[in-house]
């Protein structure tokens, strides 16, 4: 009887300590298998330049990833139930996905920001209704600098769901200018003029060439369209130089730039 008994307790023991030795090697080769995996992870992102927020945070979401199903099949091993724990962990992650529906939207769109990069810190963009110099581009918002030093801070699903303008994509702008003159002044004259200015002008590029013409006949002026390339970084600077140059050339040279005006006609009828 006891033999039988001890034979039980060994048999107990050999199943049980089988299943014990196999859940723990699951659970200690995964777990460093899962931290291997991270690591290659870590060193491909940084080789290709991402983002250390995003690298960081990617790299330990698969570790807890991995380390969750590490765990479950190692509980599975041992002869535990896990339908019931996955159910668990499935409504837990449901719930909290809900909770936090706008910022996996801003984290969302942070990721592709970080990988498409439609724009890099040091732009100049216009995208969520915003402009400004690009400061930092974070996981859920993207930081702006105004010209006049405000500071804005966008979320990203709100840079993502519009347009994005970014003025410093190129290194070249096309600076667009339009100048009136009256309907009697020369125009071959004016032209002249504004050849001129801008030839002496050397943030002017010669290539492309700047583009004069006349583009309009307004109601009290003729109008001229004026569009030069210079630089990104001389486009406010030409732009404000080049219309007063344009102002004191016209006034030297005797053209008259025009301003709307009104000619009123008084009547008088006669009284009978």
């Amino acid at each position: 009887m006891d033999s039988n008994i001890t034979e039980q307790y060994i048999d107990i023991l050999v199943k049980y300590g089988v299943q014990v030795i196999a859940a723990v090697t699951i659970l200690v080769l995964g777990l460093w298998l899962a931290k291997r995996i991270k690591s290659v992870l870590v060193t491909t992102l940084n080789k290709r330049e991402v983002d250390p927020t995003l690298v960081g945070f990617l790299s330990s979401l698969l570790h807890c990833a991995l380390a969750v199903f590490i765990i479950t099949a190692a509980i599975s091993r041992l002869g535990v139930q896990t339908s019931s724990i996955v159910a668990v962990i499935g409504a837990a992650g449901l719930a909290v996905g809900l909770a936090l529906q706008g910022s996996l939207s801003n984290f969302a769109s942070g990721v592709l920001l970080i990988i498409f990069k439609p724009f890099v810190t040091g732009n100049f963009i216009k995208a969520g209704g915003e402009a400004g110099t690009v400061v930092e581009i974070g996981i859920l918002s993207t930081e702006l600098k105004t010209p006049d030093n405000a500071k804005i801070i966008l979320p990203n699903s709100q840079v993502m769901g519009g347009s994005i303008t970014n003025f410093s994509a190129h290194s070249t702008r096309r600076v667009d200018m339009v100048f009136g003159v009256s309907y009697g002044d020369d125009l071959e004259k004016v032209k002249q003029i504004i050849h001129k200015l801008l030839a002496a002008d050397k943030r002017v590029l010669d290539d492309p060439e700047p583009w004069v013409a006349v583009s309009n006949l307004g109601d009290s002026s003729v109008d001229f369209i004026v569009r030069p390339w210079v630089k990104a970084e001389d486009y406010w600077a030409f732009k404000y130089d080049f219309t007063q140059l344009m102002k004191e050339a016209c006034e030297a040279a005797g053209v008259s730039i025009p301003f709307p005006q009104r000619d009123l006609h008084l009547y008088q009828e006669s009284s009978l």
